[in-house]
């Protein structure tokens, strides 16, 4: 990573900290470094597992910040994002990033719609 020549340093430690986390806990494949000019930061690519689409990880220190054209450049890459906020405690924050609005998944499981009188009768009962 040294070697991509990125000058901050808190940002050089953040991708290490994500590269770890990455191939050592959650056992991705073909994790890379990719040195990105726009913004100045170290990009990582890798796979969840083997034959899924490439994905491409922005890690930042979390006061650091970003501005919408920096992401909008990360995005033209063409692979799916995360930004990945890495606090001082090393805590790892991913979130994925998509270009435009995206609908949410639908809960999974089985869930019963409960109205809202019986919602009432069992808060009273308590």
């Amino acid at each position: 990573m040294k070697d991509l020549e990125v000058e901050d340093s808190a940002q050089v430690h953040a991708a290490f900290l994500v590269y770890m986390d990455l191939t050592e806990v959650r056992q991705w494949k073909d994790v890379s470094c990719v040195k990105s000019t726009e913004p100045d930061v170290v990009l990582l690519e890798g796979r969840k597992k083997e034959g899924s689409p490439v994905q491409t990880v922005l890690p930042l220190p979390v006061h650091q910040s970003l501005s919408h054209r920096s992401i909008r450049r990360v995005l033209d890459r063409g692979f799916p994002m995360l930004l990945c906020a890495v606090a001082s405690d090393s805590t790892l924050v991913y979130q994925r990033m998509t270009d435009g609005l995206v609908t949410p998944d639908p809960p999974a499981g089985p869930f019963q719609d409960v109205g809202r009188r019986q919602h009432r009768k069992r808060r009273q009962q308590h």
